[in-house]
Order: structure tokens, then sequence, then C-alpha cells
């Protein structure tokens, strides 16, 4: 158990941040950075009142406030990045800026310090391209056309992890490398598919496919994922390692997820496809046994469990989250 600690989480406002800082507050001091705490995860978290709790509103691209909270964590957990495909395709020096320029910031200002017992960087399965099955770790990197503004982000991801690695080698800086492999559960509120499959089926509207539908994913509950992440900073062999982190035996296609969606929400929703407008990724599937070995980590929260706590969530705040994502 974790205890006693002073905790960075940077996005802390997010889905994934805000996940972990309801685990760790009890025991520790957590801090939490982000540009607000409104129309985001925050806003339906029960930490607003938690003493153990304080709310730092900046930019991870301000450094002057970047490194007076980061200087003196013992544990920081760099979450903060521009995320949605169509965010990313729309913004994509921004997004860049954010992902790598942010990330440089924080590792510049944690390394000042000799206090830092761990930092845990959140990159993405993107950097595996748009065909990732059963991808290990060590698995190449693709780079795709620099012409394409979706593969921004992933590039921006995997340049931050090389710097991150770098502090590791030059300068000893404990870090950890996680890459997530498609997240979901209650709290999720940014633009993604399961959100928008289950608001349409609780309204009984359409639910709408890119493409044919036969996109793969492997969908991991954030309760498992939260375990992964403390783990990785508890276990003292994860330092200097990657980890994939997901869970492949909740393996589907959006075109089965959308009727599985339709099926535990008891809808009437027809679902419909949409010719894609972007690039996609074909599948997207981890290898954990990385995880496994090193972290003792093994996701147990099977899809159609996961699912339904996350459609209960949303009929609990289904009008509050429709306002702030229309």
């Amino acid at each position: 158990m974790i205890t006693n600690k002073k905790i960075l989480i940077t996005g802390g406002g997010g889905f994934i941040g805000t996940a972990l800082a309801e685990k760790l507050a009890k025991h520790n001091e957590v801090v939490l950075l982000d540009r607000n705490f409104e129309r985001n995860s925050f806003t339906f978290s029960d930490l607003k009142s938690d003493k153990n709790i304080r709310l730092v509103e900046a930019d991870i691209l301000d450094v002057p406030e970047v490194a007076s909270v980061a200087q003196d964590a013992h544990v920081v957990v760099h979450t903060a990045a521009i995320l949605g495909v169509q965010e990313v395709i729309h913004n994509t020096s921004y997004t860049l800026e954010v992902n790598y320029t942010g990330t440089s910031n924080l590792l510049k200002a944690v390394s000042s310090s000799s206090g830092c017992e761990r930092l845990v960087y959140l990159s993405t399965s993107e950097i595996f391209g748009g065909d990732a099955f059963r991808v290990t770790e060590n698995g190449r990197a693709v780079l795709s056309s620099i012409q394409d503004a979706r593969w921004c982000y992933g590039i921006g991801k995997l340049a931050a992890e090389q710097l991150a690695f770098g502090y590791f080698r030059e300068k000893g800086l404990p870090v950890v490398v996680i890459r997530p492999f498609n997240i979901f559960g209650p709290g999720r509120i940014g633009d993604h598919v399961i959100l928008r499959f289950i608001l349409n089926a609780l309204r009984n509207e359409d639910l709408e496919v890119y493409g044919d539908g036969t996109q793969i994913r492997a969908w991991c509950y954030i309760d498992d994922f939260c375990d992964a992440l403390l783990r990785c900073i508890e276990v003292e062999g994860a330092v200097g390692q990657a980890f994939n982190i997901g869970n492949s035996l909740n393996t589907l296609t959006i075109y089965d997820l959308a009727k599985k969606v339709v099926s535990l929400c008891g809808s009437k929703s027809k679902i419909v496809f949409k010719a894609l407008d972007f690039t996609d990724i074909d599948i997207r599937v981890p290898n954990t046994s990385k995880a496994r070995d090193i972290l003792g980590f093994v996701a147990e929260i099977e899809l159609e469990e996961g699912l339904s706590r996350t459609i209960e969530w949303f009929k609990k705040y289904a009008n509050e989250i429709s306002s702030l994502i229309s």
C-alpha cells in the first residue's frame, strides 16, 4: 500500500487521473494539476471535499507552475495529454507541444529534485501504428505518413518516451512507461466510442459505426488499469521498463461492441454505418505477459460486467454528461 507520500498527477481532472486519485487520497497527499476541474471527470468525483486533495489549475506548458508542484513530489504520474482523434487532427501543433514539450517540462522539473521515488509516464498504444495484434513492448514502433495529422499524437508520445528513458539512463530518474490499450469505465466523459454508444442507446437513438465496424479493440476496465498503475508505483522491478496495459480477453469488433451495448441497455436503437473521414486503426490488442511477470498484473473485469457498471453510471449522470459534450 502506498502511504504518506506526496503524489502529483498531471491531467488530474481527467478520467485516469481522477480514478487514480480516488484510490490514493485516503493515505497520501495528492496534488492534481490540470487546466481546469470543470467539464471533465473530476466534476463527477467525490474528491472536491477531500482534505488530502489539492487542486492546481495550470497548463502543463506553464514551466514555473509545473516546477513549483513537481520538485517536492515523491511520486509523479503524468497523464496530461491532448486526447480524441478529432481534437488531435484539428490541433496538431498544440497536440505535439502538450504531449512532448509538456513532458519535457515535467522531466526537467522532477530531475532537479532528489526526492522523486517514481515517475510514471502514460504513453499510448498508438506508437504501434494501425495494426497491433498481441504486440509486445519490444514490438516495432510505426511512424506513419507525416501528411496524416492523426499520427501526430503517437509521434509526440513516442518521442516523449525516448526522452523519459533518456532521463532514466543518464540522470537515474526512476521512470516507468505505460502504454494503455483502450481504457473504459464510469467517469470517462471525453469523446470516445463507448460514451457515444451508451448515450445513444439510452435514448433509443441510432448508434453510428464508422466504416464497416470490423475494427478490433481490447477493452480494459478502469479499476484494472488503476491496479496496474499502482503496481508501477510500488514494484521496484518496474523502473526503467515499459508496459503494455490492457485486457486482451475483452477483444471484439466495434460492430459487436455496438450490439452488446444495445443489448445491455435494453435499447431499441439501430446500428448504422458511417463513412470514415479519418485514418482509423484496424486492430489493437496487447500482449501483457511482461506486466504479468514483473508487476503481477492480470486484468480481472470482464467486458460485460464493466459495460454494465458503466451503463449504470451513465444512467445516473446522463443529463449532466449530455450538457457537457453538446
